[in-house]
């Protein structure tokens, strides 16, 4: 039985899921023809990534009842942010060119890397 904070982050999982799945098509049947080589990467990057760590949300939000609930519940919030800090830098970046987005990407990351850890920290601290 899923929690309130767990509903929220799979159906939100599942948006960024799905526009992952479209971005990454887009990626490689669209905007090639608008884009260059470069863009057409780094859309298929953040597709990439937003599509794993949506996956992530979702098995973090089943599983978490196995693991500390506070912990498991930011991990996921953290694998989200990095969805959209991460993913819509490199999406807008590819868009647009070079630009301040730049340096909202490592933010992202940097989210991405918090809730790998604190998802171990979870693990350790889970009840036997």
């Amino acid at each position: 039985m899923l929690t309130g904070i767990a509903r929220a982050q799979v159906a939100v999982a599942g948006i960024i899921g799905a526009l992952a799945v479209a971005a990454g098509a887009y990626a490689v049947h669209g905007l090639g023809a608008v884009r260059d080589a470069h863009a057409v990467g780094l859309w298929q990057t953040a597709s990439q990534y937003q599509l794993m760590h949506a996956a992530a949300v979702v098995a973090v939000a089943l599983g978490g009842d196995r693991l500390p609930p506070r912990l498991a519940a930011l991990a996921g919030w953290l694998f989200l942010l990095g969805c959209l800090l991460f993913g819509g830098a490199l999406y807008g970046l590819g868009w647009w060119g070079p630009s301040a987005l730049g340096a909202v990407a490592p933010l992202g990351g940097t989210s991405f890397i918090l809730g790998w850890l604190l998802l171990g920290v979870a693990a350790l601290r889970a009840r036997r």
